[in-house]
C-alpha cells in the first residue's frame, strides 16, 4: 500500500524469513565466527541462544549457506517429537532414503552413514530449532548420537538453537552429561539503539529506499518499545509507515511511533 509513497521496491519490515534483508552487526559477525569454528573445527556440541525475535533463524541459514567445508547438513525446525519421530525426521534430512522402525537400526544405518562421509572427506551436522522444545528423553538421546566418533574426531556436529531459557534446561541435574558436552556456546543479544539505527536504515535502503524515512527521535522511540528486537522493530516500523502514508507523512516522527507502539 505504501510502497509508491515511499519509492520503495518491496516492504522492508516483513518478518518472515528473507535473506536479502539480512544485515550483520558486530555482534552477529562474532557469532557466525565463533560458530564456524566449532563447525570446522568438528567441536561436536554447539549451542546459540536468543530472545524470541533476535534473528537466530537466519543467522543459522546464513552460516549453514556460508560454510567452505563440503558438510552434510540436516535441519530440525521443531524437535517437539517422539524419540522414533525424531530419528526418521533425522534420516530424511540426511537423505537415508528410508524409514526405521526400532532405535537400533536408526544408531546402525547413522553410524555407516558418519564412517563413510569421514571417508569422503564431508563434514555432518544436524541443526536443532526451538531446542528448548526437546524434552529430556529426546536430549539423552541425541547425547548417545555423539558417541559415535573416532579416537581423534568427532564424526557429527549438533547445533542446538533456542530461547534463553534452554540454558535452564541444560542446567537441570539430568541434563548435566549434555550440557558438558557443549563446547561452542554464543548468545545473541539485542540490538542497542546505534544498531537499531543501522538495522532500519539497511532494511529501508534494501527495500529500494534512498533516504531514511525515520528521524532520530523516531528511532529512540522504536528502540525504546522494541528493545532492540528485530521483530519488534519490523512490526512498529511497518505500522508507522502504514500510517504515514494514510496521512500522507514523507518522514516518520516521534509523534506516529508513538501511537502505533501504543496500539
Amino acid at each position: 500500500m505504501y510502497l509508491d509513497y515511499y519509492k520503495l521496491k518491496t516492504k522492508p519490515f516483513q518478518i518472515t524469513v528473507d535473506p536479502k534483508f539480512l544485515w550483520l552487526g558486530e555482534k552477529h559477525k562474532e557469532a557466525l565466527a565463533t560458530l564456524r569454528y566449532g563447525i570446522v573445527d568438528n567441536r561436536g556440541f554447539l549451542l546459540l541462544t536468543g530472545e524470541v525475535g533476535t534473528g537466530k533463524t537466519i543467522l543459522i541459514n546464513r552460516l549453514v549457506s556460508t560454510l567452505n567445508i563440503d558438510t552434510v547438513v540436516a535441519t530440525l525446525p521443531d524437535p517437539d517429537l517422539e524419540s522414533m519421530d525424531f530419528y526418521n525426521l533425522m534420516a530424511d534430512g540426511l537423505k537415508f532414503n528410508r524409514t526405521f522402525d526400532s532405535k537400533a537400526a536408526f544408531l546402525i544405518a547413522l553410524r555407516d552413514f558418519l564412517y563413510q562421509s569421514y571417508a569422503n572427506q564431508k563434514n555432518v551436522l544436524l541443526v536443532i530449532d526451538e531446542s528448548q522444545r526437546l524434552n529430556h528423553q529426546l536430549m539423552e538421546d541425541i547425547r548417545v548420537l555423539s558417541n559415535i566418533e573416532l579416537q581423534d574426531r568427532k564424526l557429527i556436529n549438533i547445533f542446538f538453537v533456542g530461547q534463553q531459557e534452554f540454558n535452564g534446561i541444560l542446567n537441570t541435574p539430568q541434563n548435566r552429561a549434555l550440557a558438558q558436552r557443549i563446547t561452542v556456546r554464543y548468545h545473541i543479544e539485542a540490538l542497542d539503539i546505534k544498531e537499531t539505527s543501522q538495522y532500519i536504515a539497511h532494511r529501508l535502503k534494501v527495500a529500494g529506499s534512498s533516504e531514511m524515512l525515520f528521524d532520530g527521535g523516531a528511532v529512540s522511540e522504536i528502540f525504546k518499545f522494541s528493545g532492540g528486537i528485530p521483530r519488534l522493530i519490523n512490526i512498529i516500523c511497518d505500522h508507522a509507515l502504514l500510517t504515514g502514508f494514510a496521512r500522507g507523512i514523507k518522514k516518520i516522527g516521534v509523534n506516529t511511533v508513538l501511537e502505533c507502539a501504543q496500539e
